[in-house]
């Protein structure tokens, strides 16, 4: 199937410090691109891949699984360091899940993480009577542009795979398991209103992990996809300085060279 307009990956060559951005479940590179075209503007090195059974139709999503989509941004990541002396890695919601897991596989690898409404686990009664559901019903309804800023549409399915969705809460468990191996320091920004991830996601999280340098920031005036949103320029400046903060000499370089 041909990829949706606006849901194409994105990448940018630009100086040592490179920064792997990964999108959420059902969604899209769209909704970071923004994110992704502030920090190559300013001189880094971007991917911004689009994961596997995203940015078609939601039936392709079915025959994927979350090893698929950790697959694809664990090896976008081997790329970036291979070519970058500092990597930081950003996620969105289950961009977030698939960041925390990188981070406590790769160690030292990933200089820093920024979480934007990471997503913990899955709530409610659905995802108990996922291991039955996703055998009779094939979607529910769609989860995307969960936006406070008025006239702005997140690029994602209307329907939610239930195949993928239980895959998805395997996952969720998984990195539970894994966050005291999280090491690297965290910047973590979550919205006061979020109609898709619960906000004890975040304050789990942050609990569990074994990061000793830890910023939270919350997000006032934005809803999930804060990205888009109203915060989403505070989301943009505050993850700058923080690699700033931590690669300083190397961010100078980078903004010097990427122009």
């Amino acid at each position: 199937m041909p990829v949706l307009p606006g849901a194409e990956p994105y990448r940018h060559e630009g100086g040592e410090i490179g920064v792997l951005l990964c999108h959420g479940f059902t969604g899209s590179p769209q909704s970071l691109r923004p994110w992704a075209e502030y920090l190559a503007e300013r001189g880094l090195t971007v991917s911004l891949p689009l994961l596997p059974g995203h940015g078609t139709r939601w039936q392709d999503m079915q025959l994927t699984g979350w090893q698929d989509w950790y697959a694809e941004v664990d090896r976008e990541l081997r790329e970036l360091t291979a070519r970058c002396t500092t990597v930081f890695v950003f996620g969105l919601s289950m961009g977030g899940a698939l960041t925390l897991r990188l981070a406590a596989r790769h160690g030292d690898a990933i200089r820093g993480i920024v979480l934007v409404n990471p997503l913990n686990r899955l709530h409610g009664l659905r995802p108990v009577l996922l291991p039955v559901l996703r055998h009779l019903v094939p979607a529910a309804p769609g989860i995307a542009s969960d936006i406070a800023k008025p006239g702005v549409q997140e690029l994602g399915y209307d329907r939610v795979p239930l195949r993928a969705a239980y895959s998805l809460r395997n996952f969720t468990g998984l990195v539970d398991g894994e966050l005291p191996q999280v090491t690297q320091p965290l910047l973590l920004l979550h919205s006061r209103t979020d109609h898709v991830v619960n906000p004890a996601d975040s304050a789990r999280i942050l609990s569990r992990v074994s990061s000793t340098d830890v910023t939270e920031v919350v997000l006032e005036q934005s809803y999930h996809v804060a990205t888009l949103d109203l915060d989403a320029e505070q989301i943009f400046d505050r993850s700058y300085a923080f690699i700033g903060r931590l690669a300083p000499q190397e961010q100078t370089e980078g903004s010097s060279t990427g122009g």
